[in-house]
């Protein structure tokens, strides 16, 4: 008898032929999260990733703790491997509940027989393990099998019996990394992290570009954004952050151009810069925090004028979220509230008081031709400050 950590997953099932290829990154990235917390043996069978410690002392809480920020995880569990023995399942079922008592009043018990030649059914091995715990448990913790406060799970598969009380909820999605990679243009706000943490969960590896307008905003504002990019290597593993000098093309573009389009042709620079820096970088996409009508430059219109800048796809996973929703998302993934700290923005300086919110993209194509700053963007492009960050586990 011994403890294992059981890994289910979910939507990499429905994978066909790549599955595998799915399956070999989840595992790599779970490798990752928990290198340095003692010898184990990983395998997987029957859609369950199984890490086997090698060690009784393993850290079991701190490693689930961890697993448990893997995207492409759906369930996480400490249970006991038997052998596929009636009595000895019936026994440790007994120990999980006495673990609970005082915590539960009900229970009821679930099995699933993937090992086809043993010789109970799950609906007959959930009456004798239940009529056991029942019998047992003196009437502390009742059955109830529609509302149960706490569910015991016995597992009968090929290489023995699985039997645990508890089950963490993981957060699903896909394994970082399966889907490419794409720079991310991260603020020091609440969307553009939110934004990020939805594209890692679909499989993406993130860099992260941050335009920096020094001295009109601070140092504490791009350490802000720094901290935010640490929040993201939780998930992400790894994040290599871009802080983009922007003081001069904000200057230039307060004083050349008309006021009303002054934030969206600063948008289409940074969507420009970015580009650059992902092409480098190897990405294939630009991901933005940008929400419908959210603010003036975030309507339909302008959205059409800022993706025409740039060639590559620009994904807004956030785009028809309400600010309720986002906020959840950053209390979720522990960004929010590092988010609301009062630190400026570079999009909140040289701000107009009527922003152009119907911009015809000719318009804007023409008012930008009359001035020549890729020489700007190319300095801007190479002066950028490159922090490479890592996940770094929180003991």
């Amino acid at each position: 008898m011994n403890d294992v950590i059981m890994i289910k997953y979910g939507e990499i099932i429905l994978k066909g032929q790549n599955r595998p290829l799915f399956e070999e990154k989840l595992i790599k990235n779970i490798k990752f999260k928990i290198n340095g917390l003692g010898e184990y043996k990983i395998k997987k069978m029957q859609a369950t990733i199984y890490i086997e410690p090698k060690d009784p002392s393993y850290p079991y809480e701190e490693a689930i703790a961890r697993l448990l920020t893997v995207f492409g995880i759906v369930s996480v569990t400490r249970a006991k491997h038997l052998k596929k023995d009636m009595e000895q399942v019936k026994a440790e079922a007994l120990r999980c509940m006495e673990a609970l008592r005082g915590k539960v009043k009900t229970f009821k018990v679930e099995s699933k027989r993937s090992d086809k030649k043993f010789p109970l059914k799950s609906p007959d091995i959930n009456q004798e393990v239940g009529n056991y715990l029942y019998d047992h448990l003196n009437g502390i913790i009742d059955v109830d099998v529609h509302h149960p406060e706490a569910v015991l799970r016995v597992e009968i598969r090929d290489e023995g019996a699985y039997v645990y009380a508890s089950k963490e909820k993981g957060p699903g999605g896909l394994p970082v990394g399966i889907n490419g990679k794409a720079a991310l243009l991260l603020s020091g706000g609440i969307d553009s992290p939110a934004a990020g943490f939805l594209m890692a969960r679909r499989g993406v590896e993130l860099i992260g570009v941050h335009f920096h307008s020094y001295p009109y905003t601070s140092e504490r504002a791009k350490q802000k954004v720094v901290d935010l990019a640490k929040v993201l290597t939780r998930y992400c593993d790894k994040f290599k952050l871009f802080v983009v000098p922007f003081t001069d093309i904000q200057l230039e573009i307060n004083d050349k151009f008309p006021s009303e389009y002054m934030t969206l042709i600063m948008r289409r620079y940074m969507m420009k810069i970015s580009e650059r820096i992902a092409e480098r970088e190897g990405a294939r996409a630009l991901v933005t925090g940008e929400s419908l009508g959210q603010v003036a430059s975030q309507t339909m219109y302008a959205l059409h004028v800022t993706n025409s800048a740039v060639t590559l796809p620009v994904f807004r996973p956030l785009i028809g979220l309400d600010k309720e929703d986002i906020v959840g998302i950053s209390r979720r993934m522990g960004a929010f509230d590092i988010s609301i700290q009062p630190y400026e923005d570079c999009c909140t300086v040289f701000t107009p008081k009527h922003p152009k919110t119907k911009p015809m993209l000719d318009v804007v194509e023409r008012i930008e031709a009359k001035v020549d700053m890729s020489k700007m963007v190319d300095e801007a492009v190479e002066n950028a400050e490159v922090i490479a960050l890592q996940y770094e586990a929180e003991m």
